[in-house]
């Protein structure tokens, strides 16, 4: 059986809640990303969480985890289904880490803009 990894793709936000635009967006994200790992047997989504970044509780971020198999073929899907359903591709980071881990960091490995090498939930 293949490793396991967890994957998160993350946007921010401007504040906990969200606006309805930012809800919109978790649920076709959510929906695009389920259908696009499914059809591709990477994996499936998981979940999400909206709300204050726990490294910077100034800062609200929106969280959608996902299970996925390979993670180098799972990263590129998500950033093309991302990017060809302008769903705010510009925007986010992606970061991952084993599965099966307690109280594990995830590593980045995807953000929108050049020189961003921080990352947390």
């Amino acid at each position: 059986m293949s490793e396991k990894f967890w994957l998160v793709v993350q946007y921010p936000l401007k504040s906990a809640k969200g606006s309805a635009r930012d809800h919109w967006l978790k649920d076709k994200v959510m929906e695009y990303l389920e259908i696009s790992l499914a059809d591709a047997e990477l994996g499936s989504v998981d979940g999400f969480d909206m709300g204050r970044c726990i490294a910077d509780p100034k800062k609200y971020v929106l969280n959608i985890f996902c299970v996925v198999t390979e993670e180098d073929q799972s990263i590129a899907l998500i950033k093309r289904v991302l990017r060809e359903s302008r769903l705010d591709y510009t925007k986010i980071k992606i970061a991952t880490m084993p599965y099966g881990i307690e109280e594990g960091a995830y590593t980045l490995k995807y953000a929108y803009k050049k020189g961003v090498t921080e990352f947390s939930l």
